[in-house]
């Protein structure tokens, strides 16, 4: 089974604001794009994975993630997180009605392409399934098969809320690049660690990260 991949971006000057311990204003924007830029190729180089579309409004990133080969999505409904995804998966799915699809996080710097395959893999047993990230509260994969709805619930607490909608969780080890999503500078010391792609690495080089 190969996947289509919807991935939110919000635009780029509101992005990432809990790093601001770790990057000041005029870092994060670029560092918010790495992240996609890096989670961006991973997918597209995934064996799972049929295509990458990525829901913004923010010019600079869809011009950057569509040369990398990315399909863009305008959020036309600018109403969240949720809506961007729900719309996302209603545009792929009038492009390629039985696609499964999955919801992946844009800030996944560390994701290796072998490790999402896995996820996906397994994912494909279910009619809706997901990922919950490094810290056990939230997500960063939610899958839909076939003629499913994706009917997303991120935000605080995520996990908790996908499981009470009836997804499945998907329970594997050894993809913890799936799950190292990136909000905080722990999270980003925790990313560099795993190792991230060209792109992060770039743009964290000029940081100041104590214990990185």
């Amino acid at each position: 089974m190969q996947w289509t991949l919807v991935i939110p971006l919000k635009p780029l000057s509101r992005a990432k604001s809990r790093l601001s311990d770790t990057a000041g204003d005029g870092v994060r924007p670029g560092l918010a794009l790495a992240f996609a830029q890096d989670t961006v190729a991973a997918a597209l180089s995934c064996t799972a994975v049929a295509d990458v579309a990525v829901v913004t409004d923010d010019e600079r990133a869809a011009r950057a993630l569509a040369a990398l080969g990315a399909r863009i999505v305008p959020d036309t409904p600018a109403s969240g997180l949720n809506a961007a995804l729900a719309h996302g998966a209603a545009v792929v799915r009038d492009i390629r009605p039985r696609t499964p699809v999955a919801a992946l996080n844009a800030d996944l710097p560390a994701l290796r392409p072998a490790e999402l395959a896995v996820v996906l893999g397994a994912a494909a047993e279910f009619s809706r399934a997901f990922l919950a990230d490094a810290a056990q509260l939230g997500t960063t994969l939610l899958a839909a098969g076939p003629n499913r709805e994706l009917r997303p619930e991120f935000g605080v607490d995520s996990r908790s809320r996908h499981r009470a909608s009836g997804a499945a969780e998907i329970r594997l080890a050894g993809v913890d690049s799936v799950r190292q999503d990136v909000d905080t500078g722990d999270d980003l010391r925790a990313a560099l660690a795993l190792g991230v792609g060209p792109h992060t690495a770039a743009v964290s080089a000029g940081l100041l990260i104590p214990g990185s």
